[in-house]
């Protein structure tokens, strides 16, 4: 009878090691599929940034970038290469001497001089795996035409704007959360919700008023009139609000019964127990201040010297033609100071978001 009981606990201890096992793949697996689904795109964008323009032009959506083969031909010039195979089963690199026709006439590489028709659906690329890294020299080194695009010129005023916005993003939300969290007044839940209820405006419709109060601040034109008005954010106060309201309370009366000022308890202790959530507002402070593109273009369009990055990828957008692998390449860069950002605060946000209860 022992023996059984044994062997009935041991069977079913492998069968719960076994869901657990089971439970654990099907987690992984999901959790593959929705970092594919997150990454395929920003992957695709980085691999499409470092294809020819020609092979953007065509559409190919091909992952790896590949471009067509092309030789200089003596009394033709440079000519796009083409293979076929003949009767025999072997195969012929050929350049087309005239239009593409259904017919083509071609000639061979070995034979420029000797003519010959072939069907253009037998007609295939030559092609081979290129990097185009001049999509990403051209327009920082000012070469190949992109005289226009002041690389080190629109990095600065990004980044300025960012860290600018951003630190006063902090201080001023910090404060507004602290008063809100902390301090009894009469009407503090109304301004609270007035404060959440603006989540429900959408940015568009405060443009017009915003761009008079910047103008009448006389700052329009400015990157500080790109700074001052994104200051003050409702997420940031409510993200900020919800999480210091875990503080203890008897945190800040020992700090006054010590002749703490409020301002010192502010700095000395609020700003130090609550950098998980500052450290997550100021990753969505990040991302939302470097992305900005309407806000910034319709205060800083009258003066190029002031231009972000992401206004400065407007450059490449002409009338009647776009270079799309410099505006890819470029925004592939632009990716890499928020990403390093990101990677360098992450550790904070499961702890912030889950303190305060955001989702």
């Amino acid at each position: 009878m022992k023996i059984i009981r044994f062997l009935t606990r041991t069977a079913g201890s492998a069968d719960d090691a076994g869901k657990v096992g089971a439970t654990d793949v099907m987690a992984y697996a999901y959790l593959a599929i929705g970092v594919l689904i997150i990454l395929l795109p920003v992957l695709w964008t980085f691999t499409t940034s470092l294809k020819t323009e020609r092979a953007i032009n065509d559409f190919d959506m091909r992952f790896l970038p590949y471009a067509q083969v092309q030789e200089t031909i003596p009394g033709y010039g440079e000519k796009d290469i083409w293979t076929f195979v003949d009767e025999d089963g072997v195969r012929h690199d050929v350049f087309k001497t005239g239009p593409t026709r259904a017919m083509t006439e071609v000639a061979e590489l070995t034979a420029p001089q000797t003519l010959f028709t072939v069907s253009r659906r037998a007609l295939h690329p030559k092609e081979t795996l290129h990097v185009s890294v001049e999509n990403y020299l051209d327009p920082i080194l000012k070469r190949n035409g992109q005289d226009n695009f002041h690389f080190g010129t629109y990095v600065f005023n990004s980044v300025f704007v960012t860290l600018m916005a951003t630190l006063i993003t902090l201080v001023i939300n910090a404060m507004a959360a602290f008063a809100l969290s902390k301090y009894q007044f009469r009407g503090r839940m109304t301004v609270t919700l007035l404060i959440i209820a603006t989540l429900l405006i959408p940015g568009t419709i405060t443009l017009v008023s915003t761009f008079f109060v910047v103008w009448t601040l006389g700052i329009f034109g400015s990157l500080w009139g790109v700074i001052i008005p994104a200051a003050a954010t409702p997420t940031g106060v409510f993200l900020l609000r919800q999480y210091m309201l875990t503080i203890p309370d008897e945190l800040l009366e020992a700090a006054r019964m010590d002749a703490a000022t409020e301002w010192r308890i502010f700095w000395r202790i609020i700003i130090p127990l609550s950098m998980p959530a500052l450290s997550v507002l100021a990753i969505l402070s990040v991302i939302w201040r470097w992305n900005d593109f309407l806000w910034p273009l319709i205060v800083l369009i009258a003066d190029p010297t002031k231009h972000t990055i992401q206004i400065g990828l407007s450059t490449f957008t002409g009338e009647f033609n776009s270079n799309f692998n410099y505006i890819l390449a470029m925004t592939v860069v632009s990716l890499i100071p928020v990403t390093l950002i990101f990677v360098w605060l992450q550790r904070f946000i499961t702890t912030g978001i889950a303190n305060t209860g955001l989702k």
